[in-house]
């Protein structure tokens, strides 16, 4: 499933309750806690995406394992500073693979201009660029 497609708001409250296996209550109770933001239609009508449904899920998870909900915020906010940072370290690596392939483009470059510069090639050789 495409990212665009996780986040494309599609569950009425009622399915996406019980997608995640809670009451529809629960989710209103998350939503106001700062947990999970559903997109509303133009008629205020709460609609929750995939990626809603397994960010409940993970929340789900948590809470049966004890943790109480403003630990749940805790963690998801941590989550989601590591996600910014990862993203941010795969852009650093992509501009340093860029850079790396412009230093040898470059390279390779100066050594063929060596190369034609060079005193025992013919003089019609020498004068490429």
């Amino acid at each position: 499933m495409a990212v665009n497609d996780r986040n494309r708001p599609v569950y009425m409250i009622s399915v996406a309750a019980q997608l995640a296996g809670v009451h529809p209550q629960t989710l209103r109770t998350y939503e106001q806690k700062g947990l999970v933001t559903p997109q509303r239609t133009s008629g205020n009508t709460r609609m929750y995406s995939q990626a809603d449904i397994e960010r409940l899920e993970l929340i789900g998870e948590l809470t049966s394992e004890g943790i109480n909900l403003a630990g749940v915020i805790r963690i998801l906010d941590l989550q989601g500073r590591l996600d910014e940072r990862d993203q941010e370290l795969d852009d650093l690596h992509k501009r340093v693979r860029r850079l790396a392939d412009r230093v040898h483009e470059l390279e390779t470059r100066e050594n063929v201009k060596s190369l034609v510069r060079a005193r025992d090639l013919p003089p019609v050789l020498r004068r490429l660029p």
